[in-house]
């Protein structure tokens, strides 16, 4: 097998002595962690839950400018802001399992939010 690094000497032969400016490349020295492992997943949590409900909320946007601009019905528009509404909470249920918290919580109710402002601004 050919690779880049000097051949070890036999175990009973001298090693050749180093300058010391120079690496040993078979006694690398041992490089601690720069960062804490905890904080790097808190944020990686924070990132991901925060992607997850801006998605959410944007596709919940969506269905609520659609029932606003394009459906006549006021029907349609109901369902529409109720699949609002199931974005909605979805996102905020998904943000929450994302941080290994109970998905049954208070904290859906914002989900419901695209509900109510898209009935205030179709039906108001």
């Amino acid at each position: 097998m050919s690779t880049n690094l000097p051949e070890r000497p036999p175990s009973g032969q001298a090693q050749p002595r180093r300058a010391r400016h120079l690496m040993d490349p078979h006694a690398l020295p041992a490089r601690q962690a720069t960062y804490d492992d905890a904080s790097v997943r808190r944020v990686q949590r924070w990132v991901m839950s925060a992607l997850v409900v801006v998605v959410a909320f944007l596709l919940a946007g969506g269905w609520v400018l659609i029932a606003g601009t394009i459906v006549s019905k006021p029907a349609g528009q109901w369902v529409l802001l109720a699949n609002a509404a199931a974005f909605g909470v979805a996102g905020m249920a998904a943000a929450l399992v994302i941080h290994q918290r109970r998905w049954l919580s208070p904290w859906l109710l914002l989900g419901v939010v695209p509900l109510v402002a898209g009935a205030v601004w179709i039906f108001g």
